[in-house]
């Protein structure tokens, strides 16, 4: 369902988009479900992250709805702000670090809870990245697609670390530039001195890279 690039308003299209708002729904009832269980908000950023989650497949969204016009114009703008808030999507796998036993809440839920909303980040990353690849592909051709695609998970990877480690977000970019832009480039200059730098973003890339590889598969051997 993810994977064929279909025309914004198809059934397949509609499709894709009403299990994404389903499986949305459901982890934002478990993040509900959990506030009233321990009658605390500790877990309700991952609402937030979902939200941010949304932004890219929302503008990869608009570029396909877009009339051709219209569609030239924006490419490069809503190109570049999808690049930037993309990693937000992935990112929400690493919410797996606050996996932990707390009281008033059974460990099983709060695993449920951040596997479902782990899963709708990738689901989301991965359908953004079909609409965007599907636009490379039309524009330079097949392999231009793959490497724009492995290129971008490699590059959300990246995000990742700088999200995770660093705590930057994507407006640091406007709001913080110089200190984003300072450790990016001490990183990319000592490559040696951060290598857990490097192993996040070679690691998570292979591993998202597989499995979008893997998901487009299946999505072709079931049509």
């Amino acid at each position: 369902m993810l994977l064929a690039p279909a025309l914004p308003f198809s059934r397949q299209r509609l499709s894709l988009l009403f299990s994404l708002a389903a499986s949305v729904g459901l982890s934002l009832l478990l993040i509900v479900g959990r506030v009233i269980l321990s009658g605390n908000g500790k877990f309700l950023f991952l609402a937030w992250n979902l939200f941010l989650a949304l932004i890219p497949f929302g503008l990869s969204t608009l570029l396909g709805v877009s009339k051709a016009p219209l569609k030239g114009r924006l490419l490069l703008p809503v190109g570049l702000a999808w690049l930037l808030f993309f990693p937000n999507a992935p990112y929400i796998l690493t919410d797996l670090f606050h996996l932990r036993a707390r009281p008033g809440v059974p460990l099983w839920y709060d695993l449920a809870l951040i596997l479902s909303c782990a899963w709708n980040g990738l689901m989301l990353a991965y359908a953004s990245l079909t609409d965007m690849q599907h636009l490379v592909n039309r524009r330079f051709g097949f392999w231009a697609g793959w490497a724009f695609a492995g290129a971008a998970l490699m590059l959300s990877s990246f995000g990742i670390y700088l999200g995770r480690y660093l705590r930057f977000n994507s407006w640091d970019v406007l709001t913080n530039p110089l200190t984003l832009f300072y450790d990016i480039i001490s990183r990319l200059l000592h490559p040696f001195s951060y290598p857990g730098t490097w192993g996040v973003t070679v690691v998570f890339g292979l591993l998202l890279l597989m499995g979008y590889s893997t998901v487009r598969l299946v999505g072709r051997s079931s049509e």
